[in-house]
């Protein structure tokens, strides 16, 4: 899997986007990147307690897929940014922040078309 690549396609989706990582379901990062001249909201270690919650939720989460079904993303707003938690194949997440006023349909969709389920 060629993560930068990825990465790239991505961030082509919308010019919100902020920030993209790639992640296996351990959370161990494959690639991370900013859009540059994006002002980072949180520290190194508060971004990587960040993404380490949404991995731990998302397996959480997986628990209930015998009943619910594969879990397709998780959208979470807050008052400056939105995050987006989805899979990217089967066995990495995609973690990715954008500003409030993106398209967070448009960038769900998008990630969907580079990585059908």
């Amino acid at each position: 899997m060629d993560y930068k690549q990825i990465y790239e396609k991505i961030m082509g989706i919308d010019r919100n986007i902020r920030l993209i990582t790639i992640c296996d379901r351990d959370g161990k990062i494959m690639y991370s990147g900013h859009r540059e001249g994006v002002n980072k909201l949180l520290t190194e270690d508060e971004s990587k307690r960040s993404l380490e919650l949404a991995v731990n939720s998302w397996k959480t989460r997986s628990l209930l897929e015998p009943k619910l079904g594969k879990g397709k993303y998780v959208l979470a707003e807050y008052k400056r940014i939105k995050r987006i938690t989805m899979p990217l194949g089967d066995n990495h997440l995609l973690y990715m922040t954008a500003e409030v006023a993106a398209d967070d349909s448009k960038i769900i969709n998008g990630v969907r078309e580079l990585n059908p389920q």
